[in-house]
Order: C-alpha cells, then structure tokens, then sequence
C-alpha cells in the first residue's frame, strides 16, 4: 500500500469536500431528547426505547421511517433524524415532518416524548448509553480538557441545516455568508439556557460549551483565501481524537497527536485513507464542510421548530436578492482582525445575550425580513413562511428567543419542558 503523504491528503481534502454546482439541494438534520411524558426528571431505561424503535418498520440498516430520514442515537441517548436531500425546503420540511409523527408516536406508545432543546434542561444525570470503541475513546479524548466534551457528547442536542456549496463563482461568497450568518442563528434560536436544572447566564449554553472544547476541531478554519485550502490545512492541523483498531483494542489516540505530524511519522503505524476519511468525521466547526454545507451552531428546537431555520437559512442562502440584504445586515456585526468563531466577541455574545444584544437583534430583524421576502418570491412556501412569521414576531420581534421560554418557566416555579408534571 502507497503511505499517505501530505500532499495526497491536501488534494484528496480539496477535492471531495465541496462539490461545486448550481444550489440546488437542502437538507436539514434534528435532535431531540427523550424523557419521559409523565416523570421527565427520572432516568429513561434503555429497554424503553428500544422497545419503542422496535415498533417501527424494521430494515437491516435499523428502524425504517416513511420518508427515508436516517435515524441515530447520539452517546447521551439523543435521537436524531437526518432527512433525506430534498431539491426545494417545502419538500425537506414534508419528508422530516412524515418521520418525526411516525417517531413521536412510536415513542409515546411507550410513554416516552422528544424534547427539543439545546441542553438538557433537567438535573438528570449526564451518562454515556453508548458503549461504540469511538464514544469511548471521545470521553477519554475530551476529558483530557475539562467537562465540556462530556457535556456536548451527553447534554447538547441541535438542529443543523445543509446546503449546496454552490459554483465555482459562489463557493468562496456562501462559505463566507455561511460563516456570517452563524451569530445571528445562534442568537435567534438561542434555547439552552439551563444546565443540571438551573440557569447558566446564558442563553445558549449549547455553543458556549462548543466554544470552550478543542479548538483544533471546534473553531472555524481561516477565513481567507480559498476555502478549499483553508479547510486542508485544517483537518491536518487538528489533533487526532481516536484510531481505528482491530475488535477489542481500544481506539485512544497518542495525546497531542495531529493528522499532519501521524503523516510525518509520529504515530505509532502509518496514516492511511481511511484514516483521514475517519478524523474527517470527528471535526466540528461552526460550519462543516462535507460537499455540502452543514451549519451547525443552531440550538435544538421545540416541536417542529427546526422549520424556521430550515426557512431562514435556505432562503438566505439561496436567493440572490435576499443574500445581498443579509450581507447588508450583517455588516455592521463584523469584527476584523477578531478571533475565529465560536470563540470571538460576537459569537459570545450571540450565545449570552440572544436577542436582548440590540446589534444582533437589528440585524436579525432584517434577516428574518429578507427571508420573508425571498419566500414570497418562491411561491408555495406557505408553511414555512407562516412558520417563520411566527417566530419573528414571538422572538426577535419582541427582543426574545426560545431560551426565554424556558427561563420564564423557572421564574413562574413551571416545569421547564412541561406544564403539567404528575408526581413521581
């Protein structure tokens, strides 16, 4: 087998990791967590949910849904759908609506209900439910640097949205908007505001836990020049979190490791394809590139409030008109010469403060605007414009966001994720 040189991985990287081709597919991935309807504050036994994901239609690769959506489980027990690409948003919201019903009832025939919010908002014990050499070998990883790891892997939960990377003329212009757009969508859908069952004085503990883990693998790459390169260098610079091995060796990884020095030699076998094609999948900045984009600093939300930024964002990205009143919303929160997002003030503001930041507010306000406007063009986006209407004026609107829903509840003596909570 040829050794992989570091050249070969920068031109692989750069040529996989951005399709380039007219926008054309959206995408947009959900979490959840599982507690139970009726006592949400006690642990859920494993068996539960087994037993409700065994009443969906079975297929070899797990649980099949009706529209197609992949189903996993991440270490905490968070559920996630993945809906399938769709070629306009009203389709993707139709194939993620038809396999969120049929998994909301499958989980209450057991008694069990999906709650969507960016940390757990309970004082549950946080415990790994996965036991996979990759999770375990995470948790080592992580641990290494403080709780934030075991929080993220455990207590966090999002809503990502996927777009095309574009042509070769827009490529550069929509990572960049991507990119500008991230303080704004954590801001607007800020809904994490309690951790162990108190407040945090933030609004999205969510991403101030990203932004307090690994920044090898947690901060955006350098925003100039090519994107393509800059994302090379990226993945090469970023330490090594695991290693596949054979059954029964445990995947830790050589504390400190980079991808660029296992190439030259540092490790204790060769770097191989696979090996890159595997550290690939355990980066996670703001904006992840995997053909497509995937944004990713969006706090889960409520019920089906993944619709809204599912709107926002495709709409955004994808109409040329509305892309030109975002860029000029945006500009006046540019902070040259700053930090890498998440770790600079603006994003740190976006996650304490959410929409009571009267500068993230405006240009939220303008944004959610220009969405409005984009759908109207499009035409048949009924549902998602009612959709994002609605927030707008719940939310941004009024100088709020989903997070002080669930702080209100605290200050009322409510139950954060339900209004009637029967006695345990």
């Amino acid at each position: 087998m040829t050794p992989l040189t570091e050249a070969t991985a920068e031109r692989h990287l750069a040529g996989i990791c951005f399709k380039i081709g007219p926008p054309r597919l959206v995408g947009v991935e959900a979490e959840w967590f599982v507690h139970d309807a009726r006592c949400p504050d006690d642990p859920v036994d494993p068996d539960r949910v087994a037993a409700a994901l065994a009443a969906l239609p079975a297929h070899p690769e797990g649980p099949q849904l009706p529209a197609g959506s992949r189903l996993t489980h991440e270490p905490g027990g968070q559920v996630e759908l993945s809906s399938q690409p769709a070629d306009d948003p009203d389709r993707c919201a139709d194939l993620l609506l038809a396999d969120q019903a049929a998994l909301s009832a499958a989980y209450a025939a057991q008694g069990l209900r999906l709650t969507g919010s960016g940390t757990d908002p309970l004082a549950r014990e946080r415990r790994m439910q996965a036991s996979h050499p990759r999770y375990v070998a995470m948790e080592q990883y992580f641990d290494r640097t403080g709780p934030w790891g075991r929080i993220m892997m455990c207590g966090t939960a999002s809503v990502q949205v996927c777009v095309d990377s574009g042509s070769e003329a827009q490529l550069a212009a929509r990572w960049r908007l991507a990119h500008a757009l991230g303080p704004v969508l954590v801001a607007a859908f800020a809904n994490s505001p309690l951790l162990d069952g108190r407040p945090t004085g933030y609004k999205s503990m969510r991403q101030t836990v990203w932004s307090r883990m690994d920044p090898s693998r947690t901060l955006a790459p350098a925003a100039n020049g090519d994107p393509r390169h800059a994302w090379a260098r990226y993945v090469l610079d970023a330490k090594v979190l695991c290693v596949q091995r054979p059954d029964g060796e445990p995947w830790t990884a050589p504390a400190g490791l980079t991808f660029r020095e296992w190439l030259r030699g540092a490790g204790d076998r060769p770097a191989t394809m696979a090996d890159l094609e595997y550290h690939r999948t355990t980066l996670f900045p703001p904006v992840r590139p995997r053909g497509h984009l995937e944004l990713r600093m969006i706090d889960a939300q409520p019920g089906e409030g993944w619709l809204v930024p599912l709107a926002l964002v495709s709409a955004l990205m994808d109409d040329p008109q509305a892309t030109d009143a975002a860029l000029a919303a945006l500009e006046p929160l540019a902070e040259p010469g700053s930090a890498p997002p998440p770790r600079n003030m603006l994003w740190r503001r976006a996650a304490g403060l959410g929409m009571t930041d009267p500068e993230l507010r405006r240009a939220t306000v303008a944004c959610f605007a220009a969405a409005d406007r984009a759908l109207a063009r499009r035409g048949g986006s009924g549902r998602l414009r009612r959709a994002l209407g609605e927030f707008a004026e719940r939310y941004p609107v009024r100088g709020r966001c989903p997070a002080d829903d669930q702080l209100d509840a605290v200050r009322t003596g409510a139950h954060p994720i339900s209004e009637e909570t029967a006695a345990c």
